[in-house]
């Protein structure tokens, strides 16, 4: 799967379902947001579908994210079924965390290769404000017991809100005192991000370096996507960044996205892409989708404007519906 410019596209991010058991502040309401009926959302089989067609054309990564991937029933056993597709080479997961402590072992049983855990702050009366849930001992179990099985990568994804007594050493220190990477990513002007103050990579390795020491540039590679990392002396674990704003990375673009409703979503900021969902459901076939997925893929967009004022607002999304 190659676009009109040349990027190899080998890495999918699957939104299984757009329920969750939060209410980050930047990423849906207080009250939710109307949730997608069963009927409209895809079953297993016919994302496992999607995904034998994609691997017979280079997919080779997949990531199950949400909303909340592990509300779903049977996640693990859709994680084993798409880890036993040729060609896949590595199945993982980003989750909230709450549920990790409860489902580590099926998850492990079933093949994942590696876990993103959101996690934005170590304060609890903060991640009740951020989160609006007091489930921060929920996550922190997921973490203890997910640390229990070294075959599997763990990470922490942190978003950064320039908020009081959000101590990013404090979540920095996780790499320090586990095999934990931990990774900053830049809050993305899309649906209720844009109401928080964007932090900048460089504003935050200048907090840690202050605290930690001069860093590193790390060369190798630890993950699918787009985060380089650092070195801290001491550390067990790296410190990543994903700087979608600061540090602009479209050119090496490699992943596309596929939505709870079946939408392949080809940049996150632009609504281009097709529905999958609509061909499957009146008797596509392997290869008329085949086609379908090839021509979105060829359309993708070269890159995102996200700090251009007058498309802003092109994605009319939130990133619960669009997978996080």
């Amino acid at each position: 799967m190659i676009d009109s410019y040349g990027r190899v596209i080998d890495y999918l991010r699957i939104s299984v379902i757009d329920r969750c058991n939060l209410r980050c502040v930047y990423c849906m309401p207080e009250e939710g947001l109307e949730m997608t009926s069963h009927e409209e959302v895809l079953t297993y089989g016919e994302i496992v579908r999607i995904c034998k067609i994609m691997a017979g054309t280079g997919l080779k990564k997949i990531k199950l994210t949400g909303g909340e991937p592990l509300v779903r029933k049977d996640l693990p056993k859709l994680a084993g079924r798409l880890k036993a597709i040729p060609g896949i080479e590595k199945v993982t997961l980003t989750t909230n965390g709450i549920l990790l402590g409860q489902l580590m072992e099926e998850l492990h049983d079933a093949g994942i290769d590696s876990i993103n855990i959101s996690l934005d702050t170590l304060d609890r009366e903060l991640y009740a404000k951020i989160t609006r849930r007091d489930q921060l001992d929920a996550v922190q179990k997921g973490i203890e017991t997910a640390l229990k099985y070294p075959d599997i990568s763990l990470k922490i994804n942190c978003v950064p809100m320039g908020l009081p007594g959000q101590d990013l050493s404090e979540i920095a220190s996780l790499a320090k005192d586990h095999r934990i990477h931990v990774r900053f990513i830049e809050m993305m002007p899309i649906g209720y991000g844009k109401n928080y103050r964007f932090v900048g990579e460089d504003e935050i390795l200048g907090q840690l370096e202050a605290e930690f020491g001069r860093s590193e540039i790390y060369q190798g590679k630890l993950g699918n996507g787009p985060c380089h990392y650092y070195s801290f002396e001491g550390f067990q674990g790296k410190i990543g960044f994903i700087s979608a704003i600061s540090h602009k990375f479209c050119s090496e673009c490699n992943r596309v996205r596929l939505t709870s409703q079946g939408f392949l979503k080809t940049c996150l900021q632009y609504n281009t892409g097709n529905d999958l969902k609509l061909p499957m459901r009146t008797g596509a076939s392997d290869e008329e989708l085949k086609k379908l997925i090839t021509r979105t893929i060829n359309e993708k967009p070269v890159g995102h404007r996200f700090l251009e004022d007058e498309i802003r607002n092109e994605n009319n999304l939130n990133m619960s519906q669009i997978g996080g």
